[in-house]
């Protein structure tokens, strides 16, 4: 028997389907996953090259933000991250309470800055930019994991790094630390000009 060719229409209807259904395996997996999935991890569960699937997801990112879904699709450095609209927030607390959300103080978001723009840098570092103690907000910026170790320093002690975390990323809404302004002038100049960009955000 012949093999029959597919018309125009449907090879246009099948092609409709596999993207369809490509992008509902990706996003099974940002829901389950519930914390960043890396595009080439995503794109071994989804069985895609890296290319189909990086296009796959952006073009659902893109759908969810234009149509002001309730879910958004959030790009952390080069991994992928389903999370609730800011949007409805409000919405959210009324239907499961008081959410914890953590109250970043002057002092807090000064410490911030200063490890988003000197990363690596140990707590001895940070306090010698603010001329206190710093122990209380670095402590507060990783319990909100905004900031963790990364490592030590090759120095006596051995003093722990600090540096930002993706949930920092997050929080600013940019996709890798070299997207934060850059700041001119020296380390004195480095803590106001570091609050005033962060606070931007």
């Amino acid at each position: 028997m012949p093999m029959i060719n597919e018309t125009a229409g449907e090879a246009d209807a099948n092609n409709t389907f596999r993207i369809i259904e490509h992008e509902a395996v990706i996003e099974a997996i940002l829901f389950a996953a519930g914390e960043p999935v890396g595009l080439a991890e995503l794109a071994r569960a989804a069985e895609l090259d890296l290319s189909t699937a990086r296009a796959l997801v952006e073009n659902l990112r893109l759908k969810y933000e234009q149509q002001q879904r309730g879910i958004n699709i959030v790009v952390v450095e080069d991994a992928f991250q389903m999370c609730t609209n800011p949007r409805y927030f409000g919405h959210i607390t009324r239907a499961f309470g008081s959410i914890r959300r953590w109250k970043l103080t002057p002092a807090i978001m000064e410490t911030l800055a200063i490890v988003a723009y000197k990363q690596p840098i140990t707590k001895a570092g940070i306090e010698h930019i603010r001329g206190v103690n710093a122990d209380r907000a670095v402590n507060r910026l990783m319990e909100a994991g905004l900031v963790q170790e990364c490592g030590r320093l090759e120095a006596p002690g051995r003093p722990i790094l600090l540096a930002t975390t993706k949930d920092f990323l997050k929080f600013l809404g940019i996709q890798k630390i070299s997207q934060l302004p850059e700041l001119e002038g020296n380390l004195e100049k480095l803590r106001d000009e570091a609050i005033s960009e962060i606070d931007k955000y």
